[in-house]
């Protein structure tokens, strides 16, 4: 798939927002590849779970040696591809009329069927090099020693594809969302703050009771999952605000049919509830912008004769008008063939299938070349989708003008 380079307005912050997911982590992969084709390359990554995983290999690399670095990464945690016969979705010559109307048909059940036995090799033999099976479940009483898996082996995958040094450097900012188990508190690691270590990227994936908390500096973590599945937020709310182009990448779409029986319930469940926080998150920031908007057009009532001689009002103003976010949303839309084990089941052939997907509709939405732009004169939230083919604004405000005196104007402070 070929993908034009393209240059981007000057956002100070292009931020790579990654949800977790397990197996159906590949999408993002796919959907960083067809960023790196058009020459876009993030100077944040943000993720949580599998999405934290993927950050590490990205900001771990240098950019032209990340989507060679996240394909060994997934073919390294992934199953080896089957060899499987062939003439259900390639028919030969004589079955073409019958193929024409039962080869899609069996093609979908081929790949449930073996999609279903790949969870179950995981389930029972674990995943190599990324989780183990424990003999003893219940630990020997240490948090980080209570699981169905020991996930040792992804400390060492994660050296193996990502340098950490790099990753501490500066060049690509990365936040990782953990739950700690104590407090229940959400917290993130950002490598702005502290040193990222390999642990702290297995920390965001933790997810029990599948995998142990894991210990850092004497407290223990959970999965990010645990309270929300997206940092977006985080992303979002980080002082001082700046103008930011936002990729949000999710693994779970929180519309899907009515399920029908209980593999549908389980199924729809984990959709339900590993996608509806982002939803909430970008509902409640578009909600602060509005008031934004709102602010404004109430001082716009305000006589300007004492707006000028009050430089509260052109501080406030400042400080209110924050920064302009765009908010480009990629969701991984579930197959027919897919089931409730989709989040581990670790096939090549389905990885193969999550990553097209995620390389396909990044380069149908980079198509529209406007969902990139700024926010236009009196904007300051947009979101496009490219299932809808939408961008959305929060509304438009006209932000007034104060012109205060010399001798009573302040000096106006740094954005928060």
């Amino acid at each position: 798939m070929t993908q034009r380079r393209l240059k981007l307005p000057d956002y100070p912050r292009v931020a790579l927002v990654l949800q977790g997911g397990g197996a159906l982590g590949s999408y993002q992969a796919g959907v960083y590849e067809g960023l790196a084709n058009a020459g876009i390359h993030p100077n944040w990554v943000a993720g949580i779970s599998i999405g934290a995983l993927n950050c590490a290999i990205i900001a771990g690399n240098p950019p032209e040696k990340r989507v060679e670095m996240l394909r060994g990464f997934w073919e390294t945690i992934c199953n080896p591809p089957r060899h499987t016969a062939t003439h259900l979705s390639n028919p030969g010559t004589i079955f073409d009329q019958w193929a024409s109307s039962w080869g899609e048909m069996f093609k979908q059940y081929e790949h449930s069927m073996l999609g279903s036995m790949s969870a179950i090799s995981a389930i029972v033999k674990g995943q190599e090099n990324f989780f183990k099976p424990r003999l003893m479940a219940t630990g020997g009483g240490a948090p980080d020693n209570t699981s169905f898996y020991d996930t040792t082996p992804i400390l060492a995958t994660l050296e193996r594809f990502a340098d950490f040094d790099r990753i501490n450097s500066g060049e690509t900012r990365v936040s990782l969302g953990a739950t700690n188990v104590a407090t229940g508190n959400f917290v993130y690691f950002d490598s702005e703050e502290i040193k990222l270590t390999p642990k702290h990227f297995l920390a965001s994936g933790s997810l029990p009771p599948g995998f142990p908390a894991t210990e850092i500096d004497g407290e223990y973590y959970w999965d990010g999952g645990c309270v929300s599945n997206t940092p977006l937020e985080y992303v979002l709310g980080v002082t001082p605000r700046k103008d930011t182009l936002v990729f949000q990448v999710d693994l779970w779409s929180a519309q899907g049919p009515l399920p029908v029986d209980i593999f549908q319930v389980n199924e729809r469940l984990k959709d339900i509830q590993f996608s509806s926080r982002t939803r909430t998150v970008t509902n409640a920031v578009e909600i602060v912008q509005k008031l934004r908007r709102i602010w404004f057009d109430t001082i716009d009532r305000i006589p300007a004769k004492v707006r000028a001689n009050d430089p509260w009002f052109d501080e406030m103003m400042h400080d209110m008008m924050g920064a302009r976010y765009n908010v480009i949303h990629l969701i991984y839309r579930n197959k027919l063939s897919e089931g409730h084990y989709k989040d581990y089941e670790f096939s090549a052939e389905t990885m193969g299938h999550h990553w097209d997907t995620g390389l396909h509709d990044m380069h149908e939405t980079l198509e529209f070349k406007d969902c990139l732009a700024m926010p236009a004169e009196g904007e300051n939230f947009v979101t496009f989708d490219v299932h809808t083919h939408q961008r959305s604004s929060s509304g438009q405000f006209t932000q007034p003008v104060v012109k205060a005196s010399g001798s009573r104007r302040r000096p106006r402070p740094a954005p928060k």
